[in-house]
């Protein structure tokens, strides 16, 4: 069995192969989307898609374990079949919904100007929501559009808002070829109990069920929510309506996960945001100084996820563990873990990472 507490710099298939089978109680990994983000070769290897990966992850857990993986909205289904085929039960799909993603959608009117050799007239300037002017830098110029052929963008295209020019062009101004990313699904998955209840299993093992009462959605117990009545309460009460209060350690956690600007939006409806998890997108000071890899999940989030799989003092698997934030989130909620990261800059901004984070919890 690999020493706990440490992240290893290795190929996670192989790194699972020193894992005793029946050892791991949960699995929270974000692995490679395969949409080659950024030009990036890891992000385009089939990996996600392996069976036997994900195979060695069920050898490794113990029965009722279970394995919580994001993905991608494009691939998902690619993923999660191949969790199925090796094994899994397929329990549920949460969903970490966000309001800041960036649409990254290709202009046709544009690009049916351009190949006109049409000189479309500039009418305005494409401003961040504080009324200054967008930068260059905040495209993706990387990133591909399905498989329409894409090139990236100018800094004029970026900046300045054109007005359609060819009468080809104006017949489809508006129309583009991408919706605004705004969720990455996160399947739900559990290894297959050994024993005949979850009861039983959980006994045996520790791991079968939710830790639903550590993951509530703190309300402070003020709200209320509605319910049908039976017809019994309809017949000894004489209500048509009621409401019952909610439990007054929170909500119970649902499948859905917000950022601040989701959260924002719904909580302008009735008790909005309030019925689910809260999680703000990670910062340029969460990430940590030097930090390049490209998808950095918030701490808090994956908080969240480990609390909700991982009995206390239980032990986490990553097997694709970037930059360290999997076992940072693991470290602050008193579970244990055990990483594998291929690509050796992200491991080694990883350990960097995990190291300062140890020595700031030293001073407090």
């Amino acid at each position: 069995m690999l020493p706990i507490n440490k992240i290893y710099n290795m190929d996670c298939l192989e790194g699972m192969k020193l894992i005793d089978d029946n050892s791991i109680d949960s699995i929270v990994t974000d692995p490679p989307y395969e949409l080659g983000f950024m030009g990036k070769k890891w992000d385009s290897t089939g990996i996600a898609y392996n069976v036997e990966l994900w195979q060695e992850a069920l050898r490794v857990l113990k029965p009722g374990g279970h394995l919580l993986a994001f993905g991608g909205t494009r691939t998902y289904h690619r993923m999660v079949c191949a969790i199925e085929d090796a094994g899994f039960e397929i329990r549920d799909q949460m969903q970490w919904i966000y309001g800041s993603g960036f649409p990254k959608s290709h202009d046709i009117s544009k690009a049916i100007d351009k190949k006109l050799g049409a000189k479309r007239e500039v009418v305005g300037k494409y401003k961040r929501p504080d009324g200054t002017d967008r930068n260059y830098e905040e495209w993706d110029s990387n990133d591909k559009v399905s498989t329409v052929s894409y090139k990236a963008p100018t800094t004029a295209e970026c900046r300045n808002i054109t007005a359609p020019s060819s009468n080809e062009a104006k017949q489809w101004d508006g129309w583009g070829t991408a919706l605004k990313p705004a969720n990455e699904p996160i399947v739900l998955a559990i290894k297959p109990i050994s024993e005949k209840t979850i009861a039983e299993n959980v006994m045996k093992w520790g791991t079968g069920g939710l830790n639903i009462d550590e993951c509530r959605i703190e309300s402070g117990g003020e709200h209320k929510r509605a319910y049908q009545p039976t017809n019994h309460e309809r017949g000894v009460y004489g209500k048509q309506t009621a409401f019952q209060p909610s439990n007054k350690e929170g909500r119970f956690p649902a499948n859905v996960i917000l950022d601040e600007e989701a959260g924002r939006m719904l909580d302008e409806q009735q008790e909005g945001v309030s019925r689910f998890f809260y999680c703000a997108k990670a910062s340029k000071k969460e990430r940590g100084e030097g930090n390049i890899h490209p998808t950095v999940k918030p701490i808090i989030l994956m908080e969240y996820l480990i609390k909700l799989v991982t009995p206390k003092n239980g032990i986490t698997l990553d097997i694709f563990e970037g930059s360290g934030t999997t076992a940072i989130a693991c470290i602050n909620t008193n579970r244990k873990y055990i990483g594998f990261e291929l690509d050796t800059d992200y491991f080694n901004i990883a350990t960097e990472r995990i190291e300062n984070h140890k020595q700031q919890l030293t001073l407090f």
